[in-house]
């Protein structure tokens, strides 16, 4: 009888390597287990006889991960959820066929490992960067919660953890293939390097605080799934959102914020509910940022590509957005540019509606949001904010043109009350930490059910409510004017691993027509 060796059975490693990946993310953060799964994933490659067999093996794999780090998205939508996490498994296996191509190959097994590193975070720059972006499975996401291992993000971004994890996964599996000194010694220094980096660049942080700002922070814990919050009306809800504003303000507040789809409902500029936050915020002499569902309509002869017409042929679309209303001055509107996927726009809705010769559809109305495309800041004095809506604070890059744009402390309000008591909001929260540590900057989050909260520039939570109850509090954060290397540079990581791909597929191609000429 044979004996059961684990290293060598498929479907044991296929089945042990999801549960690793899911316990390295919130609220779990056993994040040094993603290197182990990567090893399992990539023992699965190599004694995979083709193609089809890594894809029998692994793509069950990368479901299972999915469901078991992100099952909160069939909360909010069964069918929604459940495509998502098929579609995001398969695309996965994209990069693990890639690096076993280069694990094939007879180059340095270190040259390699770099390879491989280089093709998974060129996977991960570029699933943020397409219609049908899905970040939140960012390896480097998994690390959230250990911000002492991984304040070298300052320099890197999120992509620098993920690289880090693949590079190192890849050096063990080599040793472990084929023992050498060599592979096993840069393995250890790899392993290490890291996280020396993050004490090195603890040095790096800005040792004198910028101009304070007092912020009010105003968690309704409305009820997503009922009309205005479960309440009588939109008035009611206005009511209440003001009194707890008057209640948590003082004096010295600069800027009160209130949560994604505070305001519950989609409203043009000019309306007596947007009338009411202007005279309140006169009467209390300070600023007011709010999330609300956005009506804007357009001229005629401009309008862009994709819109919704009335009955009467005006052109409009409808924006998630955020509203900042000042004492004395012109509101301001950012309209989210980071839409999730199927749930708020229609994916590559500008191709299908040029391909739609007849106009068999309405492609305005199908397309769900109208897509915002300038990354917009707001004033308070010298202090400048973005509002950074929900999905967009998972999108480090995104966030980065913020921060170029001038930000000098961020802004996140959300809804994660569509996800029930799950983990959804809790790594949605711990992800915040990353923008943090990554633009040493302070970070105000307001949450409809929470967790709203406060996070220094190192990563460290200092206010914290808890999830699905009312809150409000004020706390004092201060500004930076200290740009990070990553601030100036952004996702380099990303393009450095494109090169490294190329490089990689280049040099096994090249290697192969020498072995034939």
């Amino acid at each position: 009888m044979n004996s059961f060796r684990f290293w060598d059975h498929p479907w044991a490693l296929a089945l042990t390597a999801p549960v690793l990946l899911a316990l390295s993310f919130p609220p779990f953060d056993i994040s040094i287990l993603q290197i182990p799964a990567f090893i399992f994933l990539f023992r699965i490659s190599m004694i995979s006889v083709t193609k089809r067999q890594v894809i029998l093996y692994t793509y069950p794999s990368f479901v299972l991960w999915n469901l078991f780090s992100t099952y909160w998205l069939m909360m909010a939508t069964i069918a929604g959820g459940t495509a998502a996490i098929l579609a995001n498994a398969a695309i996965m296996l994209i990069p693990l066929l890639l690096i076993r191509y280069l694990f094939q190959s007879e180059i340095n097994p270190i040259l390699t490992s770099l390879f491989a590193a280089g093709v998974w975070v060129s996977y991960e720059f570029l699933h943020h960067n397409w219609d049908l972006a899905w970040p939140w499975l960012t390896l480097g996401n998994g690390w959230s919660n250990l911000t002492g291992a991984i304040q070298y993000i300052s320099f890197t971004g999120v992509f620098g953890i993920s690289f880090w994890v693949v590079f190192s996964a890849a050096l063990f599996y080599n040793y472990l293939i084929k023992p050498s000194k060599q592979i096993l010694a840069t393995a250890l220094i790899i392993f290490f390097l890291f996280p020396v980096l993050s004490v090195i660049s603890m040095t790096t942080m800005p040792k004198e605080q910028g101009e304070p700002v007092e912020v009010a922070i105003i968690q309704p814990n409305s009820d997503s799934y009922q009309r205005f919050g479960g309440l009588p009306s939109l008035e009611a809800l206005l009511d209440k959102l003001l009194e707890m504003s008057d209640n948590t303000r003082s004096e010295h507040t600069d800027i009160i914020i209130w949560p994604e789809n505070a305001v519950d409902s989609s409203l043009p500029m000019d309306n007596p509910y947007f009338n009411r936050i202007r005279d309140s915020v006169k009467v209390w002499n300070t600023n007011l940022l709010t999330g609300t569902g956005f009506v804007e309509f357009y001229p005629e002869d401009d309008h862009p590509e994709v819109v919704r017409e009335t009955q009467t042929g005006r052109y409009y679309n409808v924006f998630n957005a955020a509203l900042y209303f000042q004492p004395e001055k012109e509101t301001e509107i950012y309209r989210k540019g980071r839409l999730v996927p199927v749930v708020e726009r229609f994916p590559f809705v500008e191709f299908f509606q040029r391909i739609d010769r007849f106009g068999w559809f309405e492609w305005g109305r199908l397309a769900g949001y109208g897509l915002g495309t300038t990354a917009d800041v707001f004033h308070i004095n010298n202090p400048k904010t973005p509002a950074l809506i929900c999905y967009d604070s998972v999108f480090s890059g995104w966030v980065n043109e913020f921060v170029n744009e001038g930000a000098n402390f961020l802004t996140i309000i959300t809804n994660d009350g569509w996800w029930g008591d799950s983990h959804g909001h809790i790594q949605h929260f711990a992800f915040a930490r990353l923008r943090a540590i990554e633009h040493r900057m302070w970070i105000a989050r307001s949450a409809n059910n929470g967790i709203s909260g406060i996070i220094s520039p190192d990563g460290k939570v200092q206010v914290e409510t808890e999830y699905w109850t009312e809150d409000a509090f004020s706390f004092t954060i201060y500004t930076n004017e200290q740009p990070t290397f990553y601030s100036r540079h952004g996702n380099w990581p990303g393009g450095v691993s494109l090169i490294l791909t190329l490089a990689g597929i280049v040099m096994i191609s090249l290697k192969k027509r020498d072995k034939q000429s």
